[in-house]
């Protein structure tokens, strides 16, 4: 009685305790000290094994970089290898299942029977023992059932076509990411090449200012002249500094989407041919709309969609069926009072919910209409697509038009800011039209790089609609400077010439 006293008493301590240490858990945020850790650690990890950047940098360089070092492509990479890691570990759930088990046992009384006399009192005999107070039992046992293993395999099979999703997600990222990349290098150009000339228009815009004032207060001009001419001025100096802080973070964007760290220096060079003067699209909307239905990236995902609720019906069957296990197991018991103490055993059960019956037809219903839906989904899709290819094929001729526009009036502004400059070397016109032509020019230029970024946007969507994007292998196996050689092959392809007939001019 006192072993099982002490025995109640332990176990009561323990399980307080446990119970009291459960409630003691509270929430420990982090010290400064250690988000400094985090935050140092993972800036080294962001800029591990990243290639210097030596020279200026190129359209094709800045895509390259981007798709080897840009931290949310990465991250599409890694839930690709988390998808194929998932299929690799559920392929073990078709396999037996082999189960090992330890067992100890100790008593403080022996385990004795006793057996009624006729009076149903028990016998005065002295109660037999059944088994040691202290003994170890063990077994290896192998199982397998055959519900199991069905729906395993289906399993199996959705995980295959889920990592051909994340395959498929990661695509549609590298296209958004070139397309992003592409967009932002043009804007990046243009705050280059217009930085200097917008500051230098801008200093002589306040001296013109200042000089107008002094002749308003002086009473030189008339006053309302005077107004007149400080209010153009100041409309143009209104004009350079909005200009001046749309620049300023094209160049902080790129070197966010190439993953420098912020505030490096880099300059930019700009690309020639096909990449600096898109041409028109040759080639048929028939053919652009069967390359998208082929290779489309959302598209391909609906379909795989549509191909797991599919095999999801098959395993929704398969749970109204009786399950089938197979088993044996070897066993050992140090039980002294055993005839044998080790043994094997075999079994085979059968097994059937029969209520599940009663839920099978509805269990049917809710996995077929999931098809439904799917295939739904993928039809409306197909649509959707359809009419992105001719959306973007609109879209990227409309931008054409309009970079060509925006060229001839940039050409003209620039005429005009000759003829001022004459003019004012001639003193027959004003500093002040000099640089109210200077603004008109430098506006004209930067809509240029507008109109030219809008056509590389464009043509990016173009071709992710139609599902193009460099192929490039595995970017941990490729040093950059091959990977730059590639893009700068299959980017120039990309951009319109890449399945398109041999007459055709590049995007």
């Amino acid at each position: 009685m006192t072993l099982v006293t002490n025995f109640l008493r332990t176990s009561i301590a323990l399980i307080a305790g446990l119970v009291l240490a459960g409630c003691a858990v509270t929430p420990e945020p982090f010290t400064a000290a250690a988000l400094q850790d985090i935050v140092t650690q993972d800036r080294q990890t962001t800029q591990a094994a990243m290639t210097p950047l030596q020279g200026p940098l190129s359209l094709q360089e800045a895509v390259a970089r981007a798709l080897k070092y840009n931290l949310e492509h990465r991250t599409r990479l890694w839930e690709q290898a988390l998808a194929v890691g998932q299929l690799e570990a559920g392929r073990f759930d078709m396999l037996p299942k082999v189960m090992a088990n330890l067992g100890y046992y100790d008593r403080n009384q022996d385990a004795g029977t006793w057996s009624p006399d006729a009076q149903g009192n028990p016998s005065a005999t002295r109660a037999p023992v059944s088994s040691d107070k202290v003994h170890s039992t063990s077994d290896l046992g192998l199982s397998w059932s055959v519900l199991d293993f069905g729906l395993s395999y289906y399993g199996a099979k959705q995980n295959a076509d889920r990592v051909l999703i994340a395959s498929e997600r990661r695509r549609k990222a590298v296209h958004t990411l070139i397309q992003n990349v592409r967009t932002a290098f043009w804007r990046a150009a243009s705050a280059e090449k217009l930085a200097q000339e917008v500051g230098d228009t801008i200093a002589l815009a306040e001296t013109a200012l200042g000089d107008s004032r002094r002749i308003e207060k002086d009473r030189i001009k008339a006053p309302a002249d005077a107004l007149r001419y400080q209010r153009n001025l100041l409309e143009n100096l209104r004009t350079l500094e909005s200009i001046q802080r749309e620049l300023a973070a094209a160049r902080i964007e790129l070197a966010y989407l190439i993953n420098l760290p912020p505030g490096t220096p880099f300059s930019l060079s700009e690309p020639s041919g096909a990449l600096a003067q898109p041409g028109p699209i040759l080639l048929p909307l028939d053919q652009m709309e069967t390359m998208a239905l082929a290779r489309n990236a959302d598209l391909q995902e609906q379909a795989y969609n549509a191909r797991i609720a599919a095999v999801e019906t098959r395993k929704a069957m398969l749970r109204l069926f009786p399950n089938l296990s197979l088993s044996t197991t070897a066993k050992y018991d140090s039980n002294n009072f055993l005839v044998n103490q080790s043994w094997n055993e075999s079994a085979v059960q059968v097994s059937w919910n029969l209520l599940g019956l009663l839920s099978g037809p509805a269990q049917k219903a809710v996995a077929e209409s999931a098809v439904k839906v799917a295939e739904s989904r993928r039809a409306a899709m197909q649509m959707a697509v359809l009419m992105q290819v001719h959306l973007a094929a609109r879209q990227y001729d409309t931008a054409l038009r309009l970079h060509d526009r925006a060229y001839a009036v940039w050409d003209v502004d620039q005429r005009l800011l000759e003829l001022s400059r004459l003019g004012e070397l001639a003193q027959t016109r004003s500093p002040q039209e000099t640089i109210a032509a200077r603004t008109t020019t430098i506006l004209s230029l930067l809509r240029r790089y507008q109109a030219l970024a809008s056509v590389h946007e464009s043509a990016s969507k173009l071709q992710a609609t139609l599902g193009l994007e460099p192929d490039v292998g595995s970017l941990d196996d490729i040093s950059l400077a091959n990977l730059t050689r590639q893009i700068e092959t299959t980017l120039g392809a990309a951009v319109g010439q890449a399945p398109a007939p041999s007459d055709a001019r590049p995007l």
